[in-house]
């Protein structure tokens, strides 16, 4: 059951110190428990992390009540319906945010607490020691310590910046007011979300970054989802070079560099998203010879040990595979590794990622760059989302799917689908690599009718078939 700190000073030793009290520092407590073992869990500050608290959860539901106002306004294009709808109160739509919010953290973290009568929750800030862990002024010693402190709102060097109110994400899904306009810095799946979000609820968005749209996926996806974002509206300025930040009669100014050409941008708010930075400082990692990577993320092996061998670390504070899912899945691991001297290795081949724009991007596996990068002789497929039924009948088009192969073997590499749905179909995808299915295993695989999902075989029959050839359903 839930304990404190104070009743627990010098005199007791854990099993297992987790530390850190969001999706990866609970999966690892509970799965120590299970094992029977006795875990102490630090928190410090919220409990529940950033995905329940200022990520995932109150994100995602301020999306889907955007998307509500844009249905309305795309409802014509069925002939014979009209909608009408608007924000009337953003203060009541916050309020019922913060609500889910405030129920799935009891429910799915501080409730989860006295169910386990092997976790001891202690809250505070840890400092790692030789032979003990420092919490909020007292010691505790465990036989081994994983690591799962997240990571936070990564901040440019841009001159003038640190003297301008600007926002990161928590900040922007907080406003109690929204802003007439916004500029969004950083085109990453943060910054892209809640663009359209603002641009739905009425704000006037522009978004700026160094590169290309989301420029970790493929480019066929990035180019077409910029379109359909700047047809809603959206002004998006890629390619820049950032100058300075200033205020300037209560406004935020932006100077951008644009092909040698300086501009100035400006807006009632600026949302800084710029990706996140683990959270490894403070916690005295150096001393117990944990080694950092050049990010500031910890280093660990397949098995999720730090250089420190009675070390484990998850989650956001490595530094990769920045989702709460694969916080959890690494948490689980890391638990039963340190505890059992187990081997069970993290694998993120079959990993999918969904942005929750729209229409969705979802991603698994690797993209066509990458396969060649590691000397993959790949064959790819195309399919325009025009030539999916499901798309038809939505009479939304908007989107396609890319499929990566390996020519020689026909074994399926990556699957990427921008869609309106796309986020609840790349499952199938993910375990048809996890599985190591050929592209001719998919092909002919049975789908069902209407579905979003059916593009897959649609995109695995292109590699060798004109499918605009074929009637519905056919094999």
């Amino acid at each position: 059951m839930s304990q404190n700190i104070e009743n627990h000073r010098t005199s007791k030793t854990f099993d297992l110190a987790v530390i850190g009290a969001g999706s990866a520092g609970f999966a690892a407590a509970i799965g120590a428990a299970e094992l029977g073992a006795s875990v102490a869990l630090i928190g410090h500050g919220t409990i529940g992390g950033t995905c329940v608290n200022v990520g995932c959860v109150p994100s995602k539901t301020l999306i889907r009540a955007a998307e509500t106002l844009h249905l309305a306004k795309s409802a014509s294009r069925f002939q014979g319906i009209e909608v009408r709808a608007g924000l009337t109160d953003w203060q009541a739509v916050q309020a019922q945010k913060d609500e889910l919010v405030g129920s799935m953290r009891e429910a799915k973290y501080r409730n989860l607490l006295n169910e386990y009568d092997g976790i001891s929750y202690l809250e505070g800030a840890a400092t790692l020691g030789p032979g003990s862990i420092s919490v909020a002024g007292a010691r505790l010693a465990a036989g081994k310590t994983i690591v799962a402190t997240g990571a936070r709102a990564a901040i440019p060097a841009i001159p003038g910046l640190q003297d301008v109110p600007f926002l990161t994400s928590t900040e922007a899904l907080e406003l109690k007011e929204l802003p007439a306009s916004l500029i969004v810095m950083g085109g990453g799946y943060v910054g892209l979300e809640l663009a359209q979000m603002f641009a739905r609820f009425g704000v006037s968005v522009t978004v700026v970054c160094r590169s290309r749209l989301l420029p970790h996926i493929e480019p066929e996806l990035s180019d077409a989802l910029e379109g359909y974002l700047v047809a809603e509206g959206l002004s998006i300025r890629k390619g820049v070079t950032y100058h300075r930040v200033a205020e300037e009669e209560g406004r935020i100014v932006l100077s951008i560099a644009v092909d040698g050409r300086l501009e100035r941008i400006s807006g009632d708010k600026l949302l800084v998203a710029a990706g996140r930075i683990p959270n490894s400082q403070d916690l005295g990692l150096e001393s117990v010879g944990v080694a950092l990577g050049a990010e500031g993320g910890v280093l660990v092996d397949d098995f999720l040990r730090t250089t420190n061998e009675n070390i484990y670390a998850v989650g956001d504070v490595t530094g990769r595979d920045m989702y709460v899912y694969m916080a959890a899945y690494g948490g689980k691991w890391a638990a039963e590794n340190a505890l059992n001297g187990g081997e069970h290795r993290y694998d993120a081949e079959a990993m999918p990622a969904v942005t929750f724009t729209d229409p969705q991007v979802a991603t698994v596996g690797l993209t066509e760059a990458r396969a060649r990068e590691r000397n993959v002789d790949v064959k790819t497929s195309v399919l325009p989302l025009d030539a999916v039924p499901r798309a038809l009948a939505a009479r939304d088009t908007r989107g396609l799917i890319k499929l990566v192969a390996d020519r020689a073997t026909d074994r399926l590499l990556g699957a990427h689908i921008l869609a309106p749905e796309a986020g609840d179909s790349i499952q199938t995808a993910a375990i048809a690599i996890k599985a190591r299915m050929r592209v001719a295993d998919l092909a002919a695989t049975i789908f069902p009718y209407l579905t979003t999902v059916e593009g897959l075989k649609l995109a695995a029959q292109t590699f060798d078939k004109d499918v605009s050839k074929l009637s519905c359903c056919a094999g």
